[in-house]
């Protein structure tokens, strides 16, 4: 038998809508953002970017009194299962911990505990996250309350719901207790890199961008001319993730020059858009690949400087300063090699770099490397969680 069948014992799985396990679905309301007495109170109030899969415990809008009285916003109780109903979150769940208000876009599901676990139905629902986000309607993908209220649910015994929770979340806890360690050494090589990188005064030579490196600008006009059927990579900005790795989706043309192909030890630079000033570092173990469209690579002249020293300073508070100051507004905000090129920075001796490098490259590893290093390790467990929260909420449709 599964340890699902042993788990059931023969009991029965009754299928039924969210609606009818409920107390209560409910969405909130919106204060009058014209209204200044309405907020900065001390009412939580959630928005939908708010719901991530996981608990809430805290909201980043704050209301007052007269706002909630003054708008569709109703308080809710702790340990609802909250559904993002809008836009590029519809579909995530959480859980609010303590007594809180919502906008419109969040549908709230108070449970009736005799009939329902509420972790077991955020477990359950976020299984169906694909599936709820296909129901949207609209350029936004919206769903709406009565959507949410029809959703089926299998409810076997809750004591079956129970031991299906404990399970699940063993898996979840170890998750929330790696990101926690991730997000402690990513703080501790923040604080080392800053450290190792500042300078006193005249201690060392200070160089611009463009005098210890060449720039070559992007490959093509962008992906749409080219055509793709071949085996080498093309790097785009979109394939580039927020731990400086790349994504498991790569096209790649079928022909190109070889002067833009990457090379071990270059670094790429975001010129244009959202990601103005993003940075990344190629290793050849990623593979053959050339650059894309709104990208400039940056050769480091290694007599002068160690590629991964330069890498390590281009993610200093310094270079982001620069960033901030020095692209332009509007909404595709861009910087030019040019201006590039004018960044300041420190030259030690290079077997200076060298050790600054080491010691920073060891926090590097363990906060980004998807194959030694902490993410690998989020990720093995998410997939793990994945794997028996599908074996242990998979039951058969009701007759």
């Amino acid at each position: 038998m599964t340890y699902l069948g042993k788990l059931l014992t023969g009991a029965q799985v009754q299928w039924k809508t969210l609606g009818e396990v409920a107390i209560k679905i409910s969405s909130g309301g919106t204060p009058n953002t014209g209204v200044s007495s309405y907020y900065d109170g001390n009412i939580p109030w959630l928005r939908t970017q708010e719901v991530g899969s996981g608990d809430i415990w805290d909201t980043g809008i704050k209301i007052t009194e007269s706002g909630l009285k003054n708008s569709s916003a109703k308080m809710i109780p702790e340990n609802c299962v909250i559904v993002a109903m809008y836009g590029a979150t519809v579909g995530k769940v959480g859980i609010n911990k303590i007594p809180l208000c919502t906008n419109q876009a969040c549908a709230n599901i108070q449970l009736n505990e005799e009939v329902a676990n509420y972790r077991y139905v955020y477990h359950f629902l976020l299984s169906q996250y694909e599936y709820i986000k296909s129901l949207g309607a609209g350029s936004q993908t919206n769903i709406n309350a009565q959507i949410v209220k029809s959703l089926q649910i299998p409810i076997p015994p809750l004591p079956v719901q129970t031991e299906i929770v404990r399970i699940l979340d063993t898996f979840t806890e170890l998750t929330t207790e790696l990101t926690t360690e991730l997000t402690a050494r990513k703080k501790q090589y923040n604080y080392y890199r800053e450290q190792l990188l500042s300078f006193e005064e005249g201690e060392v030579e200070w160089k611009t961008l463009g005098e210890v490196a060449e720039y070559k600008l992007t490959y093509g006009s962008g992906a749409s001319a080219i055509e793709f059927n071949g085996e080498t990579r093309y790097v785009r900005i979109t394939d580039i993730t927020e731990e400086g790795n790349l994504t498991d989706n790569p096209m790649s043309p079928s022909s190109f020059e070889e002067k833009y192909l990457l090379k071990e030890g270059d670094i790429l630079l975001a010129r244009s858009g959202a990601t103005v000033g993003k940075n990344f570092f190629f290793t050849e173990s990623m593979g053959k690949s050339i650059y894309a469209g709104y990208l400039i690579r940056v050769q480091v002249n290694r007599k002068i400087a160690v590629p991964r020293y330069i890498y390590h300073y281009l993610n200093s508070s310094k270079y982001y300063h620069f960033i901030s100051q020095t692209k332009s507004s509007g909404s595709q905000p861009n910087i030019n090699a040019q201006q590039y090129s004018s960044f300041q920075i420190p030259i030690p001796s290079l077997a200076e770099q060298s050790r600054i490098v080491s010691i920073l490259d060891k926090f590097d590893i363990l906060t980004t490397s998807i194959s030694e290093g902490l993410p690998k390790e989020i990720d093995l467990r998410k997939k793990q969680y994945e794997y028996y929260r599908d074996k242990l909420l998979t039951f058969p449709l009701s007759d």
